[in-house]
């Protein structure tokens, strides 16, 4: 007789980081609860590897059920909300109240969601999808950032309605969330016990890039001096 064999799952979250060991059970209901979607990496002791969630035979029937929607939005959930690295830390009550004001945007392959110049009016939060900012100087394209799932951008339009710094491209077939300034006005009002913790940690994740530009800054101008002697 064989012994029985455990089959424990890790999940890599949307903050670079492995969640587990987890039974097949909790792994189910994170699927339910949209913490793990389709394109999740989740290792598996069994296969001693990675793979995407969908392409696991236990949890095949669990997404072979959800009908791609072509034509109303996607209901936003608590769940889908909470793959966003700055939304990880609300509760479920204040993610559904986030939700009434958020609008869903899908965002085909090489489409400008924004572009350089025009005036900004709205942050974005990424579902699903992959984006690259970008500035072009004739036929030459430099590319600022890149933004996968909970990433956001744009979120300086909340507070001054100037100039986009740069164009934001899809890469590939994207789902993003559009907080409009109108609509964040509206939350500041009529839930700032929402948005504070919102404003928060949205100030941290550019606290943090702001940090990380610096840096690089300093080691290109050492770089730079360094070459000049």
């Amino acid at each position: 007789m064989q012994p029985e064999t455990t089959n424990d799952y890790f999940v890599w979250g949307v903050d670079n980081s492995p969640y587990g060991p987890v039974e097949l059970p909790t792994l189910v209901n994170w699927v339910k609860d949209e913490r793990v979607v389709s394109d999740t990496w989740v290792f598996t002791r069994r296969d001693a590897g990675w793979q995407r969630a969908s392409d696991i035979t236990e949890l095949k029937l669990f997404f072979g059920q959800k009908v791609a929607r072509s034509g109303p939005s996607p209901i936003i959930t608590p769940g889908s909300l909470r793959r966003i690295k700055i939304l990880a830390d609300l509760n479920d009550a204040q993610l559904s109240h986030l939700g009434d004001f958020l609008e869903v945007e899908a965002v085909t392959q090489w489409s400008a969601v924004v572009r350089q110049g025009e005036p900004g009016d709205a942050m974005y939060l990424v579902l699903a999808g992959e984006l690259r900012a970008r500035v072009t100087t004739g036929d030459q394209e430099t590319i600022l950032a890149s933004f996968g799932p909970g990433d956001f951008f744009g979120d300086i339009a909340l507070f001054d309605h100037g100039p986009r710094s740069a164009d934001v491209i899809a890469n590939v077939d994207s789902t993003l969330l559009r907080l409009s300034a109108a609509a964040f006005e509206k939350l500041a009002k009529e839930a700032p016990a929402l948005a504070t913790p919102f404003l928060q940690a949205t100030s941290r994740t550019l606290a943090s890039r702001i940090r990380a530009d610096n840096k690089r800054l300093g080691m290109m101008s050492q770089q730079f001096s360094s070459s000049g002697r």
